[in-house]
């Protein structure tokens, strides 16, 4: 396969996956010749002409995404989620619906020009995918880039401490603690909910039905059996070091705790230590977590499951939280954490 050069010629704009590096030469030869680039995401909202909801953040993008989804439909809208979230936005144009909430990565919004989302919400913002940026300071650029082009009527949601570029009305994200998710991030998952709403016109009641109601998403702190008085958990979600602590935090110890996989993020795993009463490691990152957190190196999820399975008592959680991606083992987490459902069903 070429490095498709010689493709450029003639061509009035470059649509790019989310995932191919800005350095890519094909990417860089486009832009020197002036010819746009633009992303899937660009690309969908200027051909799916509704009203959307964006949200970005380091974690809790997927859980909100889904949760705005159901609380605006419990308000009779027709509602996609879609974005980062799975559902490709330009997969809306042959019949758009009334209103978009789309999740957006920071891979998806680096490569935005126009992007103005009448709703912008940044939940968080910490350190990942610093891989592929190269910096700290060109991950959170690119996360913020969510606001970059809202007008005055648009709305911002975001942490007080974060600077939001961009001319849209202010709103400071603060948690609300009714909420059907355990945990202090899942607070502050539903603030950004009911903000949204709330600008959105839902009438209050049922925002705070949709608070209630909202189950969770797959993967991400989904309880999925109690086995023995054993409580098993799938967080495959958590691929970053600042996601397993969030976890660590809504989950009541002694906790058993799965950690490793793709070691490509190089990040410091230090903060980790000492916070799980046993910790069983697997995939390429396991070297260093063993250096920085300490455990038991099992190699594969089959080999962790079954040493968890022996070693937790009645009343403790085997907590697959892995800090660290999937692509060394699996396809991506949700494979990950589908296999991780599939051992712990088969736990007698």
């Amino acid at each position: 396969m070429g490095d498709g050069l010689d493709l450029l010629d003639g061509v009035g704009a470059v649509v790019k996956s989310p995932g191919v590096p800005p350095r890519a030469p094909v990417v860089a030869a486009a832009r020197e010749r002036g010819i746009p680039v633009l992303g899937e995401l660009e690309l969908g909202w200027r051909l799916v002409d509704v009203p959307f909801v964006a949200v970005t953040g380091t974690n809790g993008k997927t859980t909100v995404t889904e949760w705005l989804a159901h609380t605006l439909r419990l308000a009779g809208l027709d509602v996609a989620a879609a974005g980062n979230v799975g559902t490709p936005l330009t997969s809306l144009v042959p019949a758009p619906p009334e209103l978009v909430v789309c999740e957006c990565s920071s891979y998806q919004l680096a490569d935005t020009l126009e992007f103005a989302p009448e709703v912008g919400i940044l939940l968080n913002l910490g350190s990942d995918h610093l891989d592929w940026h190269g910096s700290l300071e060109h991950y959170a650029a690119s996360k913020l880039r969510l606001f970059a082009h809202q007008e005055p009527e648009h709305v911002a949601i975001a942490p007080a401490r974060v600077a939001v570029p961009g001319r849209a009305r202010r709103m400071d994200l603060v948690p609300d603690w009714r909420a059907s998710l355990p945990g202090g991030h899942n607070a502050v998952n539903a603030g950004a909910v009911a903000e949204a709403c709330r600008a959105l016109g839902v009438a209050e009641e049922v925002v705070q039905e949709g608070l209630r109601t909202f189950a969770g998403v797959e993967h991400r702190l989904e309880l999925l059996r109690e086995v023995g008085g054993v409580r098993w958990i799938n967080d495959s979600k958590a691929t970053n070091v600042a996601s397993t602590l969030t976890a660590l935090d809504a989950t009541p110890p002694p906790v058993h705790l799965i950690l490793g996989g793709d070691d490509a993020k190089q990040e410091d795993f230090t903060p980790l230590a000492g916070r799980a009463a046993h910790v069983y490691l697997v995939g390429e990152a396991a070297g260093r977590l063993a250096e920085q957190v300490g455990g038991e190196r099992c190699g594969d999820l089959e080999t962790a499951v079954a040493r968890a399975a022996a070693a937790a008592r009645p009343g403790e959680t085997v907590l697959l939280s892995p800090a660290c991606a999937s692509f060394d083992q699996f396809k991506d987490y949700e494979e990950r954490g589908r296999r991780f459902a599939a051992l712990v069903e088969a736990l007698a």
